[in-house]
């Protein structure tokens, strides 16, 4: 009887320590200067690489726990990071709101050639890419750059391992759990989506925790050109440093 009385006392403990470690936040997004709700506004929890879309009234539920950060974010708003608190679990319905950015529109070329409208004269006057592409299964884009594939050419990623000092082998191997987050993000088909419509990086920063200038660096030294790292959406970066990330790791061994 004794010990049916601890497996339940056991049991419970699990049970209540279960419920304490894991929430449900439920909160609406506003715009600050309207107060007006929402939609479409992409909440991720940057700790569990979980997200969210606020419905048509502003409102979201995402899984939380005490101290992760919420990171909000919409095309034209400026970013918000938010820092989960006890009473935002206790009370509920926390509201956010968004500031609306001013954009200064700059000139844009349509023609960064001189074209004579003669195809064969034109035709050798534009630059060409090199580096190989490869395709995603599932998605429409016509594919990514692959690096530099002359087979004369040493990657920077197998440079890496001969120099302690050098910048991918510092950030890989301090940073294990954000690369880990990134092959979290790859296997969520919301995130992906996400990504493919996106090209500010913001999402990546915050979850590598780097600066954006830190994050090109990290393609250059993947061997990845100035006009991929330029052109790119970010789910076509996510992979590129997923895919320089599993190199390293096989080189490593």
């Amino acid at each position: 009887m004794r010990n049916k009385l601890l497996l339940l006392v056991f049991m419970s403990c699990i049970s209540i320590s279960a419920q304490e470690a894991f929430h449900y936040l439920n909160g609406t997004v506003e715009n600050d200067a309207t107060g007006f709700p929402m939609e479409s506004v992409h909440v991720l929890n940057l700790n569990n690489v979980l997200g969210a879309t606020t419905d048509n009234k502003g409102q979201f539920e995402i899984p939380v726990q005490v101290n992760d950060t919420l990171y909000f974010s919409y095309l034209g708003y400026k970013s918000l990071k938010v820092a989960v608190t006890q009473d935002m679990i206790k009370f509920g319905k926390s509201k956010f709101q968004l500031t609306e950015l001013a954009y200064a529109l700059e000139e844009i070329i349509l023609r960064p050639y001189q074209l004579t409208g003669y195809l064969d004269i034109d035709a050798k006057n534009v630059p060409i890419n090199p580096a190989g592409r490869y395709r995603i299964p599932g998605l429409s884009s016509a594919g990514y750059e692959a690096g530099n594939r002359n087979p004369n050419a040493i990657t920077k990623t197998f440079a890496a391992l001969f120099n302690p000092a050098d910048f991918l082998h510092n950030l890989f191997g301090k940073k294990g759990a954000q690369m880990r987050k990134l092959k979290m993000m790859r296997e969520s088909d919301d995130l992906k989506n996400l990504l493919a419509i996106k090209f500010d990086r913001e999402i990546l920063v915050q979850v590598l925790n780097l600066e954006r200038i830190d994050l090109d660096e990290i393609l250059r030294n993947c061997n990845y050109s100035d006009a991929f790292i330029k052109e790119s959406n970010d789910l076509q970066i996510l992979e590129a440093i997923s895919g320089c990330y599993e190199e390293y790791k096989i080189l490593k061994l």
